[in-house]
């Protein structure tokens, strides 16, 4: 359905190429090896270095949402999985109703990621996939997920992701809290080495006479 639309034109071109351009093709790669090896699903990734060529193979693999479905439920507890004989994983010769049930399966994979910790500002929606208006916004969702849990103490697969900062609290004693109060702070001013010596503002001029 999403190829009917007719192709964006003037300023929404404009900022659609600016999205295109930042999508990271070298991330989209690495993402689609990691769906691969977490699912186990065989599917062809295109490994070159044409963005255009790399950025066409991501955005007709994941289209669909079944990936993003079969990756997100390798991680969910038993209670939480998804169900796969749904209705909404079979498929059916109706464009219509094929067209809605992948819009479902990314929207399944998006309250899943949620579900498992992603933040909310971190997700897409499904426009960004499905009309394929921001891939680079896909791919950082699939990234925050990588990080939330690989950064759980349960996970013990290898690590593809950046680590996920951790708090460092610091607690101090009240004594050293209250030597806090007695610097004065640079915001309240000083007047360390300033003095008023040889300043005339405000002076008369004086006229003297030789």
């Amino acid at each position: 359905m999403s190829g009917l639309r007719a192709p964006k034109a003037g300023l929404g071109r404009e900022s659609q190429t600016r999205v295109d351009a930042s999508f990271d093709a070298e991330e989209a790669k690495r993402i689609l090896y990691w769906i691969r090896d977490i699912t186990g699903q065989n599917f062809p990734i295109e490994d070159s270095n044409e963005r255009y060529k790399v950025m066409e193979n991501f955005y007709k693999t994941l289209k669909d949402g079944r990936l993003l479905c079969y990756l997100v439920n390798a991680f969910l507890p038993d209670e939480l999985k998804l169900d796969f004989k749904s209705r909404t994983f079979q498929s059916t010769n109706n464009l219509a109703f094929e067209a809605a049930r992948e819009r479902e399966r990314i929207e399944l994979f998006i309250i899943k990621a949620q579900e498992l910790g992603v933040p909310e500002q971190d997700t897409f929606q499904t426009d960004c996939l499905y009309e394929r208006t921001n891939l680079p916004k896909v791919c950082a969702c699939i990234r925050s997920l990588g990080t939330e849990v690989e950064s759980r103490p349960s996970y013990t697969g290898q690590r593809v992701w950046p680590r996920k900062s951790e708090a460092n609290p610091r607690n101090f004693s009240e004594e050293t809290l209250r030597a806090s109060e007695r610097v004065i702070s640079l915001q309240y001013g000083t007047n360390k080495g300033a003095t008023q010596a040889g300043m005339n503002f405000g002076k008369k001029r004086m006229i003297l006479q030789e």
